[in-house]
């Protein structure tokens, strides 16, 4: 029986899908024909509101994440899809609104059904939290736990791995650590599913992915910068002879255009629609200590220009100015609620109207954080090729402890892959921050002991390949 589900298991996780995806869409039309019967009928109401949930849904769930189970954790698809859902069922119902007018024609909306707007939404999210977790609870039942290698040089870089994989403990179960010089490691390979390979030279790294590739293993490394660019590139052939194409990323003078007009359009929409919440800060933070209001710093946006970041303060005046860390002093208990829902960031809307910033870009580091990150990985300064943004690549899937260098690759996977289509899709991406915790991301014990197993047998088996290294 586990067999056979292991060859249909594609098959059963469409049909998971497409029946979420189907109760979703029965539920909303189901509710609110209620009180539109047109719904439940063969009419131009039915079929234009119909289509638009459906292409609406497909888009947002191609922006928000899909239904993946298997891939990522129960409660990241929860976030996604609600949202997705969310965002379709409002966008559907207005227009269902706006089609309704009364019998004189006068256009008005007709906003007496929104109780069974809200029942629907209720039982969606209800449906996607059972179907979520019992997607997962059989996929796993038909999948256990890949057996991993870490291939790595340093104790550091187990630490990255394990901080980026050890949540994942029904996909991965890491048995075994090697120093990439180690002379056992494809014997270790050959017996692992999947390998993981970090920060291992470009050389060893390509003869390891070569083999793993051979023996058919499941490869994971982290990219470098050739490989941000080789992953945007082209296949071209010129005459029977294939190149791999990677010409300049510029934006054109139409991207450009529009990408400011979207900033400015945007920028001052937020200003006007959050201007209440302005005021409401402005004299928190004034009741807290009778300090200033706004925050001013510089920082470097497109190639190297520096201008003064805008931003409501959330620490305490004349303190040393470095980076927040985990309960720090510094911050005032505003402060403290403003980053946590991100509204510290507000007043960049003025430097986007400015120009200084766009909405979608790397974030603006401080001056100190770009000479030492440059000083330490020179590529770093590639960043500096667009102009800094409010949101990006690192600030939807990265944390503050993010190190420098994955930041840089996600910077520079958006510069190598910049659309307009990426920028909206990045906007709405945005709003999952605000469901994410921030996190500092300490060990637990079980982890800790997890960690501790990796790091004496990786110490064991580097010790060894020195010896070795020293008798040669």
């Amino acid at each position: 029986m586990h067999r056979m589900a292991y060859r249909f298991q594609k098959t059963i996780v469409f049909m998971l899908k497409a029946s979420l995806y189907a109760c979703l869409f029965l539920t909303f039309f189901l509710l609110l024909g209620i009180e539109n019967w047109q719904l439940w009928t063969l009419s131009r109401t039915a079929a234009i509101t119909m289509t638009t949930f459906a292409v609406l849904l497909m888009i947002l769930v191609m922006v928000y994440g899909t239904y993946d189970i298997g891939k990522r954790k129960s409660k990241p698809i929860i976030y996604s899809v609600v949202l997705a859902t969310i965002l379709t069922d409002v966008i559907t119902y207005l227009q269902l609104a706006i089609m309704n007018t009364n019998a004189a024609n006068n256009l008005n909306f007709r906003f007496e059904n929104v109780g069974y707007l809200v029942v629907a939404v209720l039982i969606q999210i209800i449906l996607i939290i059972i179907f979520t977790y019992l997607g997962n609870y059989v996929f796993f039942s038909i999948n256990k736990p890949e057996k991993c290698c870490i291939i790595t040089r340093t104790l550091d870089d187990i630490d990255q791995v394990m901080r980026g994989i050890g949540k994942y403990k029904k996909q991965f179960n890491v048995e075994i650590v090697k120093n990439y010089l180690a002379e056992d490691l494809y014997d270790s390979i050959q017996k692992c599913q999947t390998v993981f390979i970090h920060d291992v030279p470009l050389k060893e790294r390509t003869d390891i992915v070569e083999f793993c590739y051979h023996n058919l293993k499941n490869i994971y490394f982290t990219p470098e910068i050739t490989d941000v660019i080789e992953i945007n590139a082209k296949h071209i052939i010129y005459n029977d002879v294939s190149f791999i194409s990677s010409p300049v990323k510029e934006m054109s003078f139409e991207q450009r255009l529009m990408k400011r007009l979207m900033d400015i359009f945007i920028s001052l929409l937020v200003m006007i629609i959050t201007s209440p919440c302005w005021l409401i800060i402005a004299i928190c933070i004034k009741a807290c200590d009778g300090g200033k209001v706004f925050f001013l710093q510089n920082r470097a946006t497109k190639y190297g220009k520096i201008f003064k970041v805008f931003k409501f303060r959330t620490m305490k005046e004349n303190v040393t100015n470095h980076s927040a860390i985990l309960e720090d002093g510094r911050i005032t208990p505003v402060g403290a609620f403003l980053r946590k829902y991100r509204l510290d960031e507000l007043p960049q809307m003025i430097n986007i109207l400015k120009g200084e910033m766009s909405l979608v870009g790397p974030r603006p580091e401080m001056l100190e954080n770009v000479y030492m990150y440059t000083k330490e990985m020179p590529e770093f300064a590639y960043r500096l090729r667009v102009k800094a943004g409010l949101t990006g690549y690192a600030q939807i899937s990265g944390k503050y402890n993010t190190s420098p260098k994955d930041k840089l690759i996600l910077d520079m996977m958006y510069i190598e892959e910049y659309s307009l289509w990426k920028d909206f899709k990045l906007l709405l991406q945005t709003a999952i921050v605000l469901l994410k915790r921030d996190s500092t991301e300490a060990f637990n014990k079980t982890k800790e002991r997890e960690f501790k197993r990796l790091k004496h047998q990786f110490e064991a088996e580097f010790a060894l390949t020195k010896t070795e290294a020293g008798n040669e």
